[in-house]
């Protein structure tokens, strides 16, 4: 699924992103050079332990995440875990 499919996915159970959170979601993905998936699982996981999109976090993220050589959304979730993350989730 494509970066954008995935928004549509997520306009389509309820998230509404203001315009400029999907470009700014659209900025960090090529600021840190992220695959979709990547840049999938980080506003997934920003979502779920904000509650809401918060860009300072989202980007911090994929940061990490490439910081880490996270290059798929099993990964993410693994890099996340190594840092407690999930515990919030």
């Amino acid at each position: 699924m494509s970066l954008g499919e995935y928004l549509l996915f997520l306009k389509g159970k309820g998230f509404k992103f203001q315009n400029d959170a999907i470009h700014f979601i659209y900025f960090g993905k090529q600021y840190a050079n992220a695959p979709d998936a990547v840049a999938e699982a980080a506003v997934e996981i920003t979502l779920k332990v904000q509650k809401a999109f918060d860009g300072s976090f989202y980007i911090s993220l994929l940061e990490t995440f490439k910081q880490h050589k996270v290059g798929t959304k099993k990964e993410a979730y693994a890099c996340i875990e190594r840092f407690g993350l999930l515990e919030k989730i």
